[in-house]
Formats: C-alpha cells, structure tokens, sequence
C-alpha cells in the first residue's frame, strides 16, 4: 500500500459514525452483521447509516453481501492489514515497531515498543 492508497481508508475512518460501524464490523467477524442490527446498535438511524456504509465501501474498507432481503456488512481485513502495515513500516522506524509473520499459524506480529520518553523529547527538541 502506498500513500494514495491510504488516504481513502483514513478519510473513511475519520468520521465517528464510520469508525463506531468499522470497529464493530471488525468485532464481528467474517459472519459480518445485518444493516439493521448495526443501525441499532449504534443508535443511527437507518438511511444515515446507509450513507456512512457506502462511504466505507467505496473506500473499500468494509464489504458487504446480499443474504435473503438483508444486506449484511463485514469488515475487509485484507485492507485494514494493508493498513495498519503501511502505519508500522512507513512512519516508524525498527526500533519502535516492526512486523514479522508468526512461524506457526502464519498471522502477522506488530510488536511495538514503549518509545515515548517525554522527558527525553522535551529535551532534545529544546
């Protein structure tokens, strides 16, 4: 992922209402929840949701299939990877973060360290 790619995945998540729906759709897994269960569960009334759903789709962040007369949404984890990786290796430096794949199961590990020393920032940027 480079930096255009980014920016759409940032502005679709800048806003609360997206953000709330994406941590909850990432909360439910690849089963993903109906439009109407994620309306009432954040309390949004359903063509406002609508309209964020669309806009994290098209960010393609979120995806969404059709089961019966319901549309349930669900979380793009490929993206959000993707994401979270361009974060890690291109605005920190290895000695704060890094990213390597676990042997057995094959996830990826972030490991970040504790980097802030303020104390220590303070007085080198004095």
């Amino acid at each position: 992922m480079d930096i255009k790619d980014a920016i759409p995945l940032f502005d679709a998540l800048s806003q609360e209402t997206r953000l709330r729906a994406f941590r909850l759709l990432v909360q439910a897994g690849q089963s993903g929840l109906p439009a109407g269960e994620l309306s009432e569960r954040l309390g949004t009334p359903h063509n406002t949701l609508s309209f964020h759903l669309n806009h994290l789709s098209n960010a393609g962040i979120v995806e969404s299939r059709r089961k019966g007369r319901s549309i349930i949404y669900f979380a793009n984890y490929d993206a959000m990877h993707a994401l979270i990786n361009f974060m890690v290796k291109d605005c920190c430096s290895e000695e704060f973060a890094s990213i390597h794949q676990e042997k057995g199961s094959g996830c990826s590990i972030i490991e970040l360290a504790d980097c802030c020393d303020l104390e220590n920032l303070q007085e080198k940027n004095l």
